[in-house]
């Protein structure tokens, strides 16, 4: 089993936290995984993106090239690693913010408003982790035992009061990913 991941969006939107917390729950899983972040002046309101592969055999290579599965946060995201997707693989979009999609009939595609799922929990910041519960919902690439336990960990020290709210939304997530 091996699974390269794109992860893409604008600075800001999570998109290089949801490529850390599934490359650790795969590590915490005793896989192998990378993670190669790329940011620079995406911070600023760019397209700021991170590959990871996740593996249980040894990864010879950090650089994804044509991903399993594209995580699209934009439009840019989609416009610029979209064609790239191997065929049969997976995109998940979210729709807030990816007007047009895309036109491919060879990928599997789980599309979902995640801003407004977001703001429904009650914090944009939690966009992303609703793209780590559909990635858990549709593979199983990593259990969610293991996110929320690195979740836990994480948030306790850094901001406890968002836990429940990240929790949240990967369940949803994970709720759309079966779907």
């Amino acid at each position: 089993m091996k699974t390269e991941i794109i992860s893409s969006g604008f600075g800001g939107q999570g998109a290089l936290t949801v490529g850390k917390f599934l490359a650790k729950a795969g590590m915490g899983e005793g896989l192998n995984v990378s993670w190669l972040p790329s940011y620079g002046p995406e911070m600023r309101g760019g397209t700021a993106n991170v590959s990871a592969v996740i593996s249980d055999k040894p990864i010879a290579s950090p650089l994804v090239t044509h991903p399993d599965i594209l995580i699209a946060l934009n439009q840019p995201s989609i416009d610029k690693f979209g064609p790239d997707i191997k065929e049969n693989g997976l995109l998940i979009y979210n729709t807030d913010m990816c007007p047009h999609g895309i036109k491919r009939k060879d990928i599997t595609v789980i599309q979902a408003p995640m801003n407004q799922i977001a703001k429904e929990i009650g914090s944009m910041m939690v966009l992303n982790m609703v793209a780590i519960g559909i990635v858990i919902g549709k593979t199983g690439i990593v259990k969610y035992e293991t996110i929320e336990n690195d979740l836990s960990g994480f948030l306790k020290k850094k901001n406890p009061e968002l836990l429940e709210a990240n929790l949240k939304a990967i369940k949803k997530g994970i709720e759309i990913g079966k779907k």
